[in-house]
């Protein structure tokens, strides 16, 4: 007997309210032990009626009902046949549009009648307020609303949503993201007020290492349009325009990064309710900024979702109060009993103490070659209150990464039932999970988990304090990682939609997505855009997201930018030679027009012992050939494979040549015939075998001197940021599975168990983020370093994706390093994969689950291959 078919979503949301498009994809689950679907019939509550389609498809099927309107709302089931028979009916999912259309607004775009100013960092968030009556019964009531800026709205007093940092953060100049918020329990007959605050965030406010503002305009402004549906349905729109009132509050500063200040005694309480009196205030100004640009987000909103207690609350020797959460976060800290009328309260956040057991934010303020002088840290909120009883400071229109926070000015006694840590991040849901025998390896995957969700904040950032950016290096090596922790197709999705816009017109990719102005091509560092392995993302990460989720759609919308991004390295390659190579060599050699030795690199960056901003210049200047070249080839070959899934069969075949010549470029450049590589690092030669640069030949002696360089470095790792990720991979699967994990668990510097024995609960940006003497450097919440748990999911508990989305997977632990139990789950757009093994008396137990509609190729330590169909299934052998 056939279950019905269950996790039924749309896109990649589990709620799909307010989407902008017509064409919505739908997924659901195969019953439970269900091996293959060969039909399926979908009925919606709009007339659509698939009829019974003879297909296995079950994961992003396309919507194919009735042309959709504006906010409709649809309601489908599903219905599958499989090897079990037919199944009954699902239960319903829906979906519902927004706002398609630009004829579909009525509303104004406004500005605040008197426009907050301040020096940057320290401007006021500004009120907006409108009253409105509602004669009769209202059965729905929906808020479409965007800001240029960052907006919360409420109506009737009442917090609309809580959606947090709204309406995100994107590529203004092309995109800005409207959010859609169910407010039905909210409108009620009678006069009703609709209000919101409207602060800088990243369009006006400090953005980035530079903490440049104003970086997509110098004024705020917001639209919003609220639709009441009666029962007759007769619809009522009240939006922004002529009548609503602006004036000031409480928020006296707000900035991402500086932090955010309230005066309670400024509050106008019930500013937001019926029948505030607003005659002091300003009539806003009506603008006309058009409609062009409104998009939706295809990833889950930013949320607070999670509270952390207090590890501690110590006061300390001058009277401050020291919090330490016991884990580094993103958000923010609640704070109740603010103390009598005009205490004013400063709290200061940062990611380690000092010598003297108090806060330092030394290792969080920039200093870098480009930068004029050494910027502040930021991070830091007050509040003076009014004195009222309930009263609570929780800025919302900040976020910090800290797990310590320093309280000054609080009368005391304060003690962890007045605080809390905000935990506020992209509310992903999770997908992924390891545990092992040994406690440390368990802690320091704990650790790269919260790393990247404390970086998971509307986009994927490169740490969540000091610049907050969207760097495309870093996310085109974590994305595996992250796909197997979390569902992060949406935000991929919404991300790469950046990278788009912000490509420049010769195919650069922008370091850095939303890229800023003063970082763009616009500022005075623009020249350190367009480096190989950052602006491979544009082709790598699409290509992630395929493999992860099974979306080809995603492949199709970055065609574009994939060509105009290789078209540019192809060009660069062919037309521009490194200096240093034209000295040594005045003739180019004919491979050269395949070598890319030209323009700007990063490089293996952060190479342990090498120090880039010790010598910025000569860095800027260096020959990173070897580097851009191998991902040049990388990118080409992938292009060949997306190419030939979109049927793109000539572009597949000219692809295939390139990455075939660039290769062959590399090989005459960098490697002997013997096997020697030039340089002779070891990240030359993990690159050189995870890209499949060198011949099936020479791929033993390049495993060889990779080991040898492993050695002489006293068994100690050896990459930067681009190659660790590849490193035990690469040497689990050339033959030296020992060597992996001989560095997996080394406990000296640099490695990554350090991490954790120097009390971190991210990964650090160094591999000595906190030194031998406990001094902080950098960032310590950088999750590249942390890519490094892929090999626990792929290669100790052994699972690894053979078909898109795991329809087809393998699982072939491979224990080492005196683990005695191992264990990973992933939850697949199929269902739920496992693999646990353990060895007791000798002998390897190992469990596997498979979920419906998949299969699994099981491969034993000893080599013994089985396969599997849906079930669990148990192995036993030798160890």
């Amino acid at each position: 007997m056939s279950t019905a078919p269950s996790g039924l979503r749309v896109e990649h949301l589990d709620t799909a309210l307010g989407i902008r498009t017509t064409a919505p994809r739908l997924s659901w689950r195969l019953p439970d032990g269900a091996a293959e679907q060969t039909a399926y019939r979908i009925t919606a509550d709009n007339g659509w009626d698939s009829g019974w389609v003879d297909s296995d498809q079950s994961v992003l099927v396309a919507y194919a009902g009735p042309p959709l309107t504006s906010s409709e709302r649809v309601e489908w089931r599903v219905q599958v046949r499989t090897d079990l028979g037919e199944s009954p009916v699902s239960e319903p999912c829906w979906f519902e549009t927004g706002l398609l259309w630009t004829d579909d607004w009525r509303a104004s775009w406004v500005e605040p009648g008197t426009m907050p100013e301040g020096a940057k960092g320290s401007r006021p968030a500004a009120l907006l307020r409108f009253e409105f009556d509602v004669d009769r019964p209202v059965v729905a009531a929906r808020l479409h609303a965007t800001a240029q800026g960052l907006y919360e709205a409420f109506l009737n007093a009442e917090r609309v949503g809580d959606a947090e940092l709204t309406p995100g953060y994107t590529q203004y100049d092309a995109r800005l993201q409207v959010q859609a918020f169910d407010v039905t329990a909210s409108v009620r007959e009678g006069r009703n007020a609709l209000g919101v605050v409207l602060a800088d965030g990243w369009f006006r406010g400090q953005v980035g290492i530079t903490r440049a503002d104003e970086q997509w305009g110098s004024r705020l402004a917001v639209l919003a349009q609220l639709h009441l549906v009666h029962a007759d349905g007769e619809v009522t729109v009240v939006g922004t325009g002529p009548g609503w009132r602006s004036g000031f509050g409480h928020v006296v500063a707000a900035d991402l990064i500086e932090g955010e200040r309230w005066d309670l005694t400024r509050l106008p309480r019930g500013w937001d309710a019926p029948g505030f009196d607003d005659a002091s205030w300003d009539d806003v100004a009506v603008v006309e900024h058009g409609y062009a640009g409104l998009v939706d987000s295809p990833a889950p909103p930013v949320r607070r979702v999670e509270e952390l207690v207090p590890r501690s609350v110590t006061q300390l020797p001058g009277g401050a109060f020291l919090v330490d959460l016991g884990q580094n976060i993103n958000g923010w800290i609640r704070l109740v009993d603010l103390g009598p009328a005009g205490t004013t309260i400063t709290l200061t956040h940062g990611e380690w103490l000092g010598p003297d057991g108090d806060l330092t934010v030394a290792n969080l303020e920039p200093d870098l070659p480009f930068l004029p002088h050494p910027l502040a840290a930021g991070q830091v909120d007050s509040v003076v209150s009014a004195g009222v009883p309930g009263d609570v400071f929780e800025p919302r229109r900040t976020t910090h990464g800290f797990q310590y926070v320093r309280i000054e000015g609080h009368p005391g006694p304060l003690t962890a039932d007045d605080v809390r840590g905000v935990v506020v991040h992209t509310d992903m849901r999770r997908t992924g999970w390891f545990s092992s025998s040994d406690e440390r390896l368990d802690r320091f995957h704990e650790a790269a988990v919260w790393s990247f969700r404390d970086n998971a904040c509307d986009l994927p950032t490169d740490c969540p304090h000091r610049e907050r950016h969207g760097w495309t290096g870093d996310w085109q090596l974590y994305v595996p990682t992250a796909a197997f922790l979390y569902d992060v197709a949406g935000l991929s999705t919404k991300w790469l939609r950046d990278v788009a816009a912000d490509q420049w017109p010769d195919g650069t990719i922008a370091n850095v997505s939303p890229s800023p102005r003063h970082e763009g091509r616009e500022g005075p560092i623009a020249f350190l855009n367009g480096s190989a392995g950052w602006g491979d993302a544009a082709v790598i990460v699409p290509w992630q997201l395929y493999r992860a989720y099974g979306d080809v759609q995603i492949l199709d919308e970055l065609w574009p930018t994939m060509v105009r991004w290789l078209d540019r390295a192809e060009r660069m390659a062919r037309e521009q030679r490194h200096p240093a190579r034209a000295e040594r060599r005045p003739d180019p050699a004919p491979h050269e027009q395949f070598l890319w030795d030209s323009g700007f690199h990063w490089g293996e960056w952060l190479v342990p012992g090498e120090a880039p901003n010790a010598d910025f210049q000569a860095f800027v200047q260096s020959d990173e050939g070897d580097v851009a070249t191998a991902y040049f080839a990388h990118s080409a070959g992938l292009m060949a494979r997306i190419a030939r899934l979109l049927g793109r069969d000539d572009d597949a075949a000219r692809y295939a040549l390139l990455a075939e010549d660039v290769r062959t470029a590399w090989q005459a450049e960098y490697l002997d015939a013997d096997g020697t590589l030039t340089p002779d690092t070891q990240a030359n030669h993990v690159r050189a075998l995870a890209f499949d640069l060198v011949p099936a030949e020479l791929r033993p002696t390049v495993a060889e001197r990779l080991v040898e360089l492993i050695r002489k470095a006293d068994t100690h790792l050896g990459t930067g940021f681009l190659a660790t990720p590849d490193l035990l991979p690469v040497l689990a699967d050339t033959g030296h599975l020992d060597v992996a994990y001989e560095l997996l668990l080394t406990d000296t510097e640099p490695g990554w168990l350090v991490m954790v024995d120097r009390g971190a609960t991210t990964v650090w940006e160094h591999w000595n983020g906190v030194d031998a003497d406990g001094v902080p450097h950098d960032s310590l919440n950088h999750y590249s370093k942390g890519a490094v748990i892929s090999f626990l999911h792929r290669h100790t508990a052994g699972i690894q994706p053979v078909e898109p989305a795991y329809r087809r997977f393998r699982v072939a632990p491979r224990p080492g390093g005196g683990l005695t139990r191992a264990e990973a789950a992933h939850e697949s757009p199929y269902g739920r994969v496992e693999s646990a093994w353990r060895i007791e008396d000798d002998v390897l137990h190992l469990r596997v689950v498979v979920p419906a509609g998949t299969s699994a190729e099981v491969v034993l330590p000893s080599g013994t291959t089985v396969a599997a169909g849906p079930g669990t299934h148990t192995f036993e052998e030798s160890a």
